[in-house]
């Protein structure tokens, strides 16, 4: 695959009327071809007119994680939603398995050019420039992040750095070394960095790296001006969320731009998103100001297409109108997982919410636990922060946290302050809600 062959399209910045026919003619191509080549579909689908418009989509049914779990064990190794030969399979990735069996991705050569594109499209908002240097610390050990991200980011034109996980001294020493201009990691790795420099580096602070923009993904938070605000007031660098994406579906489809807080979908070309009511499956309207479960179709593609997969993800759309940076793409916001919805006394809760409001106590570190004691619904949530320093507690502060949870979340919350650096610091994603 030649990266510098890789054309990053135009679709973010066309008008809405011309999206959507290029969008109607992709579908009707991916309908024939999902039709004549992948067996789950075909099952699925039995019995039903399958339809040729776009808004005729919600008339077919979902599709979800459960089922591609059930395809994948009795059809190993990809399961029989996989479209092509195996042997037209360039790629393969696995999931963790952190909330169920490890689940395999397959891409085909196409399937991988065009992820890279897209993502590319999401680095390239977010200010990332053919003339910086950025240094990839994501997972590349089959987890989707690592390698194709590293091609997103060459093909947003970045010189890119692989260096993946672990060692955090060597990273910073490497930073310094190579005068890096840019990181991207998930939100939590910044934590660790400060605690390395702190143990090891005397006299250096995160400023002194010369680090000018953190592009972040793979974790929920960065939708909080206060955790942004104190990434940037710590690190001196532009904070950009443009990493949104799931390995069913897309490694990375929107991101942030310069000029907005906001996700912009920009894999709107390749994707038609649906949102639903989680508990009902009912169509809500893909309109501003309007909440629900984000349901995505592939437009255009090869080895594993979906149609109406359930993501679990909770997202607010925030804009369809033209964002100040020229792109006419849907803009959104990341609620949580609708498996993350804690339901307190009627009251829906995200710990993206909690951590909002923890965030906003400079005595605190960031780092926080959601405790939870059996399925719920519950009276309140038990909420575990950590101190930012030995001394950073006053009397009333567990009293002020509980307070701010009250107003701001809407829920009843027990906290417990834990001593600084008490919780462990993690390369990868967080876990934020501990169930018992």
């Amino acid at each position: 695959m030649k990266l510098d062959s890789i054309d990053l399209g135009t679709e973010e910045f066309l008008p809405a009327v011309e999206v959507a026919r290029l969008r109607q003619r992709r579908w009707q191509t991916q309908r024939e071809y999902v039709l004549s080549h992948s067996s789950f579909f075909q099952r699925l689908w039995t019995g039903i007119r399958i339809p040729q418009r776009l808004e005729e989509l919600p008339n077919l049914p979902l599709c979800n994680k459960s089922m591609l779990r059930e395809s994948q064990a009795a059809h190993p190794p990809f399961g029989d939603y996989l479209a092509v030969n195996q042997e037209s399979v360039v790629r393969l990735h696995r999931t963790s398995g952190t909330t169920g069996q490890a689940m395999n991705a397959a891409l085909t050569r196409a399937d991988a050019v065009q992820t890279a594109q897209i993502g590319a499209r999401c680095f390239r908002a977010a200010g990332l420039k053919p003339k910086d240097t950025i240094v990839h610390c994501l997972n590349y050990q089959m987890w989707m992040g690592g390698v194709t991200d590293h091609l997103s980011l060459e093909a947003a034109g970045a010189t890119v750095i692989p260096f993946g996980v672990g060692d955090s001294r060597h990273l910073i020493a490497t930073i310094l070394d190579l005068n890096i201009d840019a990181i991207h990691s998930t939100p939590s790795y910044p934590a660790v960095l400060e605690q390395t420099i702190s143990d090891h580096f005397e006299d250096l602070n995160p400023r002194d790296l010369g680090l000018k923009i953190g592009i972040f993904g793979g974790e929920a938070g960065l939708d909080s001006e206060s955790f942004r605000n104190k990434l940037e007031s710590t690190w001196g660098y532009a904070v950009r969320n443009s990493n949104y994406g799931m390995a069913d579906v897309f490694s990375n489809f929107a991101g942030q731009c310069e000029q907005s807080n906001d996700l912009h979908f920009l894999g709107h070309d390749v994707l038609f998103a649906e949102l639903i009511c989680p508990n009902t499956t009912s169509i809500v309207p893909f309109e501003e100001g309007e909440t629900g479960e984000l349901v995505l179709t592939h437009l255009k593609r090869e080895a594993q297409p979906l149609v109406r997969f359930r993501t679990n993800d909770m997202v607010t759309i925030t804009g369809t109108d033209l964002c100040k940076c020229g792109r006419t793409t849907p803009r959104f916001r990341v609620l949580g997982r609708s498996d993350d919805m804690i339901v307190v006394r009627g009251v829906n809760v995200y710990p993206t919410a909690v951590r909002g409001v923890i965030n906003g106590f400079s005595e605190l570190s960031g780092e926080f636990r959601v405790r939870l004691q059996g399925a719920g619904p519950y009276d309140r949530i038990f909420v575990e922060a950590e101190l930012q320093t030995q001394d950073s507690a006053t009397a009333d502060l567990q009293e002020r946290i509980e307070n701010e949870i009250k107003q701001t979340v809407r829920a009843s919350a027990q906290v417990k302050l834990f001593p600084a650096r008490s919780f462990p610091r993690t390369e990868g994603k967080t876990k934020r809600i501990i169930r018992e």
